[in-house]
């Protein structure tokens, strides 16, 4: 079985949709299956050249919706190669021309992603009626025609009618699912602390995703600076891009004087990811809103336990396995989670990281998930 992915891109700090897509696309062949990807990034680009699967990349211009003449004619003349689709999230190109493109041709299955969620609506109104455009034009009619449309969990497939009258669909919640852990953890945590040497022999909280305010950096560092004179053994390690705030929350942390207790190491990849977790006391995501969060996957797989909030839909399911603490996305919610890790004594933090591995081999192992995923094709032979 082929089977094609499309999404906007694959950039790492495109973050979750494109690292899910590159954990899919890579784990097919021991799966039985082969996979390729579509996108809307330029050729060339340096990134592109260290993934391990074959690659469209067909973008042409820098607009955030991505707009190429080359996409609907390469699809038509390829998608008889492919036994279906998976199309990787709305309001940008890679849906609606998807749609024109293949609409009868070939099955296809969408993830929006979390792009349904209504603190969209909420927290930019004057986006949402642009968005309503697009729904109305486009957007109504990919979701109408798919084969299924998948999400990440329960509470995600709950709230996505809240931001639109949605058409007669067939929904399925498809989990997120991250890689194992492979490799010397050890080799691993090294490869770290040569991108963020600060952290060496510190005992550290990890927050691993896009310096952005929907992910509640502010309350992050706001928290870390109120507790930090309490608990001065405990550093922070702010890991990803900039989104626009990092000089901001930089300032707050001068201003305080804890320039060497809060660390910036910029997008963390590859084996030093992997270091990052295994290196970290536990994992923080004070999210506003959040579809899944694949770095909560990764985290559970490497025996950390996690620190979110109840914004992240897949809280829960955390909580019911006691793989993390849950809290509300305001700064004493973030406070509260952080204190309470703390204030744990060793052997429950202990027994939290067991359960945190648990629920990851139960709920979030990719392997398991992307048959899942596969099974739908199948079905419609």
């Amino acid at each position: 079985m082929r089977i094609l992915h499309v999404i906007r891109s694959l950039h790492p700090e495109y973050g979750g949709p494109a690292q899910l897509v590159r954990c899919i696309v890579a784990a097919g062949p021991r799966l039985g299956w082969e996979g390729e990807v579509a996108c809307l990034d330029r050729p060339g680009q340096p990134f592109l050249e260290e993934v391990p699967f074959t690659v469209h990349a067909l973008g042409q211009n820098e607009t955030v919706y991505g707009y190429s003449r080359l996409w609907v004619p390469w699809l038509r003349a390829n998608i008889d190669r492919f036994d279906g689709v998976v199309v990787h999230g709305i309001w940008q190109y890679q849906s609606w021309g998807t749609w024109r493109a293949i609409r009868g041709r070939r099955p296809y299955v969408l993830f929006p992603h979390g792009m349904l969620d209504p603190w969209f609506k909420r927290r930019y109104p004057l986006k949402h009626v642009k968005k309503w455009i697009y729904w109305h034009l486009a957007e109504r009619k990919v979701l109408r025609d798919a084969s299924s449309v998948l999400f990440t969990c329960d509470t995600e497939q709950r709230l996505a009618p809240e931001s639109f009258r949605m058409p007669p669909w067939d929904a399925a919640v498809v989990p997120y699912g991250a890689e194992t852990p492979t490799g010397d953890p050890g080799l691993q945590i090294e490869a770290f602390y040569q991108v963020c040497p600060g952290a060496r022999n510190r005992r550290f909280f990890l927050y691993l995703g896009r310096i952005h305010p929907k992910k509640g950096c502010d309350l992050l560092i706001d928290a870390f600076l109120s507790i930090a004179s309490i608990y001065p053994d405990v550093d922070l390690v702010m890991a990803g891009p900039d989104s626009g705030m990092r000089e901001g929350l930089e300032a707050a942390v001068a201003n305080a004087g804890l320039e060497r207790r809060v660390h910036w190491p910029g997008l963390v990849t590859g084996e030093a990811r992997w270091g990052a977790f295994f290196a970290s006391d536990v994992f923080v995501l004070p999210s506003h809103q959040e579809n899944f969060g694949i770095a909560v996957a990764e985290a559970l797989g490497c025996s950390r336990p996690v620190l979110i909030s109840d914004q992240v839909n897949i809280w829960p399911e955390i909580e019911a396995d006691g793989a993390g603490l849950v809290g509300f996305d305001t700064l004493e919610g973030t406070t509260s989670l952080l204190e309470r890790w703390l204030r744990l004594p060793e052997e429950e933090r202990d027994a939290m990281r067991l359960r945190a591995h648990a629920c990851f081999e139960g709920r979030y192992n990719l392997d398991q998930n992307v048959s899942e995923l596969v099974g739908f094709f199948q079905r419609m032979q």
